[in-house]
């Protein structure tokens, strides 16, 4: 259901029609005016429509070096993922092998005490 939410930023309004939370786009609203304020109170040369458009350039850097960072971690992730799926392929193999290492350790053990009660009885 797509929410109406009014909005006020440097003194316009506008209505944004948005699946999210109204709360959500007040804070989003509030901090974009925020950031356009803080432009144009240290340089009043600076209109708010130019400062708006300072500000989303600062917002896409940010969103885009955010993605590049995301991207990385998802590759390391998938490393991770990998690694332990190998690890875990090499210890049910490491596990087989001592499982099958005590059954022959087992065999041997009663080929010893057979060959002894052989030799007692021979002997």
């Amino acid at each position: 259901m797509l929410n109406r939410v009014k909005v006020v930023i440097c003194g316009k309004e506008y209505v944004v029609q948005t699946e999210e939370a109204p709360s959500y786009v007040y804070s989003l609203a509030k901090t974009l005016e925020k950031k356009i304020l803080s432009i144009t109170e240290t340089n009043t040369r600076v209109s708010a429509h130019h400062a708006a458009v300072m500000v989303a350039l600062s917002t896409l850097d940010e969103l885009s070096k955010s993605t590049a960072n995301v991207e990385t971690i998802r590759a390391q992730v998938k490393e991770y993922v990998d690694e332990a799926g190998k690890a875990r392929i090499e210890r049910d193999v490491a596990l087989r092998e001592n499982e099958s290492l005590k059954a022959k350790i087992a065999q041997l053990e009663n080929i010893v005490k057979l060959k002894s009660l052989k030799d007692s009885l021979d002997g």
